[in-house]
């Protein structure tokens, strides 16, 4: 396991949190959920009804499932007060308690629904799930982080051994999953949510990069007057953070072409984060990274939820779901120590 998950297991054991995984017949996501139970990573949530789940495990050879806390969607006393504050939450959207009563039975909602009640503390599905349904479920009852607006998504870039880029060979790209044309405002939140990100869950001193087709004014577009304008909002939202632009990719990375395009920047030929103009650069550059340099691409890591809600490929690997479980961890202990 890379260096960055060891360190992210030790931080989760040591402060764990309950973590809801909706999913709880799915192979891969059960697998998961034993080691993390043996591992002590995280107090595991699992919904369904107890004696199925653990005959499942059985069946596949887990032996820590028992040792999970379990709830059953089907118990109606249980499930009672989350129907209540659903219907809360969406009377303004028409919702009636029927609806909420029928809608709370739905595991991705009742794990949303224990976390914004305070009876967990995160949550990671999509092994079977579609990203839209994981999101639905996260919008409509966590909604987004206070004085946020747009949640973007950060992936973490593990560079092969010797890389001269990043913090050694570590960088986080974003936004690469959730906003395909950002205004200037939604740009400079992401700038500051993957400053955060890079920080707090990457563990490396963020330098963060605006990136554009212009370095400094060398060339005139709207395109590139909205990177002007979101880092002058990013560096109002968080006047301490170490940011710059706008950018061009060369001129971010690489020394020599940062200090001949930028003289004098802090972060020109530096940059440890960088931050795309639009959805489609930014995922076409992360996957471009994996491919061609061989780079492990970790996440997408949601930022700006108003609780850690993270969503996996339908094609992960137990690993895979592991490690998005420890990120996401990390996130809630990040976010109450913040708070």
């Amino acid at each position: 396991m890379e260096q960055l998950f060891i360190d992210l297991e030790k931080k989760a054991v040591a402060c764990p949190q309950r973590l809801v995984l909706p999913e709880s017949f799915e192979p891969r996501t059960l697998e998961a959920a034993d080691k993390v139970i043996a591992n002590k990573a995280a107090q595991v949530i699992l919904i369904g009804a107890k004696e199925e789940i653990v005959a499942k495990a059985q069946e596949l050879g887990l032996n820590n499932i028992a040792q999970a806390t379990f709830v059953n969607p089907a118990d109606s006393q249980a499930i009672e007060k989350y129907a209540v504050l659903l219907q809360e939450l969406r009377k303004k959207k028409g919702m009636t308690i029927e609806e909420a009563r029928v809608k709370a039975t739905d595991p991705l909602f009742l794990g949303c629904l224990m976390i914004k009640n305070g009876d967990a503390d995160a949550q990671v599905a999509g092994a079977e799930n579609t990203t839209g349904n994981v999101l639905r479920a996260a919008f409509q009852v966590l909604k987004t982080a206070p004085g946020v607006s747009a949640v973007s998504g950060a992936f973490i870039m593990l560079l092969p051994e010797g890389s001269p880029y990043g913090e050694n060979g570590t960088m986080v790209f974003a936004d690469c999953a959730v906003i395909p044309d950002p205004d200037a405002n939604q740009l400079a939140q992401t700038a500051v949510l993957t400053e955060k990100t890079a920080r707090d869950i990457a563990g490396i001193d963020p330098k963060v990069a605006m990136l554009s087709f212009s370095t400094k004014g060398s060339a005139s577009h709207e395109k590139v007057d909205k990177v002007v304008e979101a880092l002058k909002l990013a560096r109002e939202m968080n006047p301490n953070m170490k940011i710059d632009g706008e950018l061009q990719a060369d001129a971010a990375i690489v020394p020599s072409v940062g200090a001949s395009k930028a003289p004098g920047s802090e972060i020109a030929g530096k940059a440890n984060v960088l931050v795309f103009p639009n959805l489609e650069v930014g995922n076409i550059a992360y996957k471009l990274v994996q491919r061609l340099a061989g780079a492990t691409a970790v996440g997408p890591v949601l930022q700006g939820l108003g609780a850690p809600v993270n969503d996996l490929s339908r094609g992960c690997s137990p690993d895979d779901v592991y490690k998005t479980i420890l990120l996401t961890c990390n996130q809630a202990i990040s976010k109450k120590h913040n708070v």
